[in-house]
């Protein structure tokens, strides 16, 4: 699914000419962790299911690559990416079933996550929300709210993955808000912390189902991830938060994803 998810990122941020790849390599492997082997969803219209919500949502392309792969969206629907009428934007948007809610503006995912835990509870539901966030995300205010009013109200249901790659859109996070040491902010804030690699699929589904999502505190996996993993040229690159390819760098950027050893993500169906 991890291999499934990247190709599917460079064959159709290609197609549309769009940007923002980087940004979706680089949660590849979180997002293959979830669908492949972590939400429990029956039915995208079932009231039990869990809940996930991309709050990054420039990084849209992975999530409809994502879908694609988990048999939620077809190859028909995917190629519409982009395309005029298309419910396939460049951000997400909930008219779209799988996506729970509209997002792009970045810091409101983690608000809507909330909310949706806090109803969950109101109605007696166990269902599970996650949210991942990017780490530059938390530069912004309106994060921190959502989480003191998480950790107050003690949702335990709620999940954050922080993709923790280290750049944004105009440089290197340090340089641009030094958010480190990013765990022990959260931890001050109250929730349960844990820090994982976030290209270990394995890993991350492992440290998700050892969580008690009925009690305590909201629960954060700072996910360590490479901007643009997987595409050798794009790694830690920050011109590749916006730029489209060229034929030649969409070829390169195709055999790589395509020779992935597939033994690496045995883990996942």
């Amino acid at each position: 699914m991890c291999a499934d998810i990247r190709r599917s990122i460079i064959e159709q941020s290609k197609r549309a000419n769009v940007g923002h790849i980087g940004s979706c390599l680089s949660i590849a492997d979180l997002l293959a962790a979830l669908y492949g082997e972590i939400l429990v969803i029956p039915d995208l219209q079932d009231p039990e299911r869990d809940r996930f919500v991309l709050s990054k949502g420039h990084a849209a392309l992975a999530l409809y690559a994502a879908l694609h792969a988990a048999g939620w969206l077809t190859s028909e629907q995917l190629d519409t990416y982009c395309v005029n009428g298309s419910p396939l934007s460049g951000h997400p948007e909930h008219v779209l079933d799988g996506v729970e809610f509209s997002t792009g503006s970045l810091g409101h995912g983690l608000s809507f996550a909330a909310g949706s835990a806090l109803a969950g509870r109101l109605r007696g539901s166990n269902h599970r929300v996650f949210v991942l966030l990017s780490d530059a995300e938390c530069n912004e205010g309106s994060v921190w709210e959502a989480v003191m009013f998480s950790a107050h109200h003690q949702l335990a249901s709620l999940v954050v993955m922080v993709d923790a790659n280290g750049q944004q859109a105009l440089g290197n996070t340090r340089d641009v808000l030094n958010l480190e040491p990013l765990a022990d902010r959260w931890r001050a804030f109250g929730w349960d912390v844990h820090e994982v690699d976030g290209h270990d699929p394995e890993l991350i589904a492992t440290t998700v189902q050892k969580l008690d999502i009925l009690r305590g505190p909201p629960h954060v996996l700072i996910a360590n991830t490479t901007f643009g993993k997987g595409v050798t040229y794009m790694e830690r690159k920050v011109h590749w938060h916006y730029w489209p390819m060229s034929q030649d760098e969409y070829e390169v950027a195709l055999g790589e994803v395509s020779s992935v050893n597939e033994t690496e993500y045995s883990s996942l169906p």
